[in-house]
């Protein structure tokens, strides 16, 4: 093909001389549409399922699913192999100002991958690429009841991502914990208490940042805790903004008969804090993870193997 694009295209042993706008595009389309057309069956194909192969570099693969009226998308993780493997849902916590930047968390879900565990990290209502309002938008400066009723809504939304991902012939369902940091803390306790298809769960330092601003709070998250009947382990660090609401979580669960662990760590000094919080909340970033990376674990070898 020779014009715009100063090119010979050789059909066989014969060359096509093509000159002209017109027909260049409609060489250019017959040349394309193959590959075009397989792309879009692909991308269709994703679609209709709910599901994204991993790209090239990256070992999780982006899912959708609805609740409601509303798309999530979440990231899963899976092991090498067959499985059926154990599951951990992480449940993520704010990032104001940053609510629809994609997040994997792939510093927790790798260590969780490398020793055994499917992962599945829900971006909730509001952040990464689903729908809805963020928090900020629908909560505001509330510390009471539009609080703890967006903290349910979000814990549906993870219920539904468990829904999804139950369905899958790599995850075993009867092994599934759930765990999160901050935010995510409070939205894994309210999950496990209104849904008993967990076995296991996690609070890093859940409420910590609102605990001493709501009394709502206070009084709604030991309540989940005490309706959720399964073992569990509270973490934080010394000097997070407050160690209550772990502890008091932690003796709700203990108080109904049900296994329970928490560990405080001593005080944290994150080398980044953008948002200068309290710098013991960090212990549960990407910092931190060497700290309390093989107590999570042995939790989780213990109460899902």
């Amino acid at each position: 093909m020779r014009g715009i694009l100063g090119l010979d295209h050789r059909c066989g042993a014969t060359i096509c001389r093509v000159s002209g706008r017109i027909n260049e595009l409609i060489v250019l389309c017959l040349i394309c549409s193959f590959p075009l057309m397989q792309v879009i069956r692909a991308s269709a194909a994703s679609a209709a399922s709910g599901y994204s192969a991993p790209q090239a570099d990256s070992d999780y693969s982006t899912i959708f699913y609805n609740n409601g009226d509303l798309k999530i998308e979440a990231y899963f993780y899976k092991p090498e192999g067959a499985g059926p493997f154990p599951l951990v849902v992480y449940n993520h916590g704010s990032r104001a100002g940053r609510e629809h930047q994609e997040v994997p968390f792939r510093y927790v879900a790798d260590v969780l991958k490398a020793n055994g565990f499917a992962v599945l990290v829900p971006e909730r209502r509001g952040y990464g690429k689903s729908d809805g309002q963020t928090f900020a938008e629908e909560v505001g400066n509330d510390v009471a009841g539009k609080l703890i009723r967006r903290f349910r809504e979000e814990a549906s939304d993870v219920l539904a991502g468990l829904d999804h991902v139950r369905q899958f012939a790599s995850i075993d369902p009867a092994r599934t914990a759930i765990m999160g940091w901050s935010h995510g803390g409070i939205v894994s306790i309210l999950a496990a208490s209104e849904r008993h298809q967990f076995v296991a769960l996690v609070d890093q330092a859940g409420g910590a940042l609102t605990w001493n601003r709501s009394p709502t709070l206070r009084a709604e998250l030991p309540a989940a805790a005490r309706s959720t009947g399964i073992p569990a382990l509270c973490m934080d660090a010394q000097n997070d903004a407050t160690i209550n609401a772990v502890k008091e979580v932690g003796d709700a669960i203990k108080s109904t008969g049900s296994w329970e662990k928490t560990i405080i760590y001593p005080p944290f000094t994150p080398t980044s804090n953008p948002a200068n919080i309290a710098p013991g909340h960090l212990v549960f970033s990407s910092q931190g993870i060497s700290i309390w990376q093989n107590d999570l674990l042995s939790f989780l070898r213990s109460h899902l193997h």
